[in-house]
Parts: structure tokens; C-alpha cells; sequence
């Protein structure tokens, strides 16, 4: 493949580099994590493709937005990182590599706030179920931003521990736990 072989370019056993589709991980909190993620993703297609009742069109967009989040066990955070890697060597950058991750996780992180914005824009008088799945997927965003960003405070702060819980596990699933029971709340509601 042409972005895992080539002179310059760095060992690799994948599709990409050393990342190919498949379990991102396979334990069994990553398991549960994938069902947790389809439960949610269900519950907020459900509510916004329903037509018996339909929701105003704002609220809609937020929870179709929420029923789209689904990235956990395909792992493709990793395989962007892989193609960032790979380019860096082809194009001799490699040694200055920090300075773009920099820069990406200042997009990513301007591309989160930018959606969280336009969540709180979306929710705004909104059932207070619907502001709460809004500060879930607030929530999940964080997690996302602090998993782009891969610098060691934020890898030691989401591998912390509180009340015997990784943090990773508390913003994680706790995000999707609140998008689930606020989906549930809506559905009953509206």
C-alpha cells in the first residue's frame, strides 16, 4: 500500500502504517463501551427519524448529530494518526512532528467547541431531557479532544482513577450513559 511502504517509510504491519480496520479494543469495557454507544446511537435515531409526533426541527438536528457519533471500535483516530506519521516522514518533517500535532489538536479542539456551540444553539429552549443529552455529547467531546490531543498530562489525567474508576471510563461512558437516559426521558416525553 502506498502510505505504508516507500523509501523513508516507517515499518509497518496494517493498512495503514500499522492501524487496519478491526477491534480497537477488544476487552470488556471496550465491548461494553460499543454497546453502550449503539444503545444511545438507537435511542437518538429513534427519536429523531419518529413521525408520530415529530420534534421541532432544532431539536431534531441535535439528536441526529448525537445518533451519528459512533467511532469507538473501528479505531479511525488511530488510523488518521497513522497517515499523519507517515506523511511526516515522506515529507521529511518528522522531527518537527510535535508542533503539527499541536496545531491538529487545536483544531480538533476549535472543531469540538465550534460543535458544542452550535449544540447549545440547537438545545436552546429545549426540553430540559433534550439539554441534558446535550451536556453528554459536551461530555464525550471532551473525551475526544483529550484522546486527540495524546499529550502525557492528558494521558495521565484520563488514566487516573476516581472512586476505583478510570477517568477515561467516567467521561466516556459516562457521556453516553446521559445521551441514553436523556433519549429515554425525551421519547417518554414528547
Amino acid at each position: 500500500h502506498p502510505l505504508a511502504h516507500g523509501p523513508g517509510a516507517l515499518p509497518a504491519d496494517g493498512w495503514i502504517g500499522h492501524w487496519s480496520p478491526g477491534i480497537g479494543d477488544p476487552s470488556l469495557m471496550g465491548w461494553l463501551t460499543v454497546i453502550f454507544y449503539a444503545v444511545g446511537a438507537w435511542q437518538c435515531y429513534r427519536l429523531a427519524a419518529r413521525h408520530s409526533r415529530p420534534l421541532p426541527e432544532r431539536e431534531k438536528k441535535l439528536w441526529w448529530i448525537l445518533a451519528l457519533g459512533i467511532n469507538k471500535q473501528l479505531d479511525l483516530q488511530s488510523a488518521l494518526t497513522e497517515i499523519g506519521r507517515i506523511v511526516a516522514v515522506h515529507q521529511g518533517w518528522f522531527d518537527r512532528r510535535y508542533e503539527v500535532q499541536r496545531q491538529f489538536v487545536y483544531g480538533v479542539a476549535a472543531f469540538a467547541g465550534l460543535t458544542a456551540m452550535a449544540g447549545a444553539y440547537f438545545s436552546r429552549r429545549a426540553p430540559l431531557a433534550t439539554t441534558c443529552a446535550f451536556v453528554g455529547g459536551v461530555l464525550l467531546l471532551a473525551f475526544v479532544v483529550m484522546r486527540a490531543a495524546s499529550f502525557h498530562h492528558f494521558d495521565d489525567f484520563i488514566g487516573s482513577r476516581f472512586l476505583g474508576l478510570r477517568m477515561n471510563w467516567i467521561m466516556e461512558i459516562g457521556g453516553i450513559w446521559i445521551i441514553i437516559g436523556s433519549a429515554h426521558w425525551r421519547t417518554r416525553t414528547a
